[in-house]
């Protein structure tokens, strides 16, 4: 299973659900990567796209507790082992989880691959991803040159998870 996340350089990934900057080659790369793949998000990622509505293109699974949650185009489970079994009918390297918080780090356990965009810059945030350089089990596999909008600089970077030797 994939991820697909763009970060500052402390890892945090949105202030008051919304993301910190939209980058347009950031927003095409997105496109690119999950259009007509499989996206997995949770209610509040949901809820800031244009009128509440899944993405077009793509099968969108949202994860919510609220067993009273429903939008119209997209399949709505409640718990991660009801995400699994759904997920079960996909392909591993067709999904995609974009979002938020906390289904980024429910469901990390369960990924290999991670498209970061790593922005370098600071932003006022109060959401967060994982700090993958930080943890041991994964690594980076691809770096592209460093790209520049306006005055931001930032790099796509594809971590992927380490093999345990056994």
């Amino acid at each position: 299973m994939n991820l697909i996340v763009a970060v500052d350089e402390n890892w945090a990934i949105g202030c008051r659900g919304d993301l910190l900057v939209r980058i347009p080659a950031d927003h095409k790369m997105f496109r690119q990567e999950t259009l007509g793949r499989v996206v997995v998000l949770g209610r509040k990622t949901m809820d800031t796209f244009p009128g509440g509505q899944p993405l077009a293109g793509r099968t969108n699974i949202v994860l919510s507790a609220n067993p009273d949650y429903r939008v119209k185009g997209a399949v709505v489970v409640h718990s991660v082992e009801e995400l699994l079994s759904e997920l079960k009918k996909y392909a591993d390297e067709d999904i995609y989880v974009i979002g938020g918080e906390s289904v980024y780090r429910q469901l990390l356990p369960f990924c290999d691959t991670a498209h970061v965009t790593k922005i370098d810059r600071v932003y006022e945030a109060d959401a967060y991803f994982p700090d993958l350089d930080a943890d041991e089990a994964w690594e980076i596999a691809a770096q592209s040159d460093e790209k520049t909008y306006f005055d931001t600089t930032y790099h796509f970077l594809k971590y992927v998870r380490k093999r345990q030797i056994s």
